[in-house]
């Protein structure tokens, strides 16, 4: 959990005021079915519930899981940073699950080509 997922970040809208709102993206270090992990400088407590999107950047159009609802279950932190583990909750509308397995599935696809990339011997020749 030393890197962000790739190209997949949070969007939160928080309220600062009464008439006041702020958009805030944050990095995503985790993701399955039934949460995530995320990264930031925000605080929130064990109990908040978040209302958040999740974007996966793509070249020609992002998949955006708009409307997610989660549980902060646990709070690490890590120098000005925390990590946050967040339980999705309540179910997912047909349209939010189906775009959930489908940035799962991006991501998968992203991490294994990564994993060729990074190892020697995966078919790229090297200079003497």
């Amino acid at each position: 959990m030393t890197q962000p997922l790739p190209d997949l970040t949070a969007r939160f809208r928080l309220k600062r005021s009464l008439f006041r709102k702020e958009t805030v993206e944050f990095r995503v270090f985790g993701l399955d079915q039934y949460g995530c992990i995320l990264k930031t400088d925000k605080v929130f407590e064990p109990g908040d519930t978040l209302q958040f999107d999740l974007i996966m950047k793509m070249p020609f159009e992002n998949i955006q899981a708009e409307g997610l609802q989660g549980l902060v279950v646990e709070v690490k932190k890590h120098c000005s940073n925390f990590f946050y583990s967040i339980d999705f909750s309540g179910p997912p509308s047909a349209d939010v699950s189906g775009k959930l397995s489908r940035i799962q599935d991006v991501l998968s696809r992203k991490q294994s080509l990564r994993s060729r990339r990074g190892q020697p011997g995966s078919g790229a020749t090297q200079m003497a």
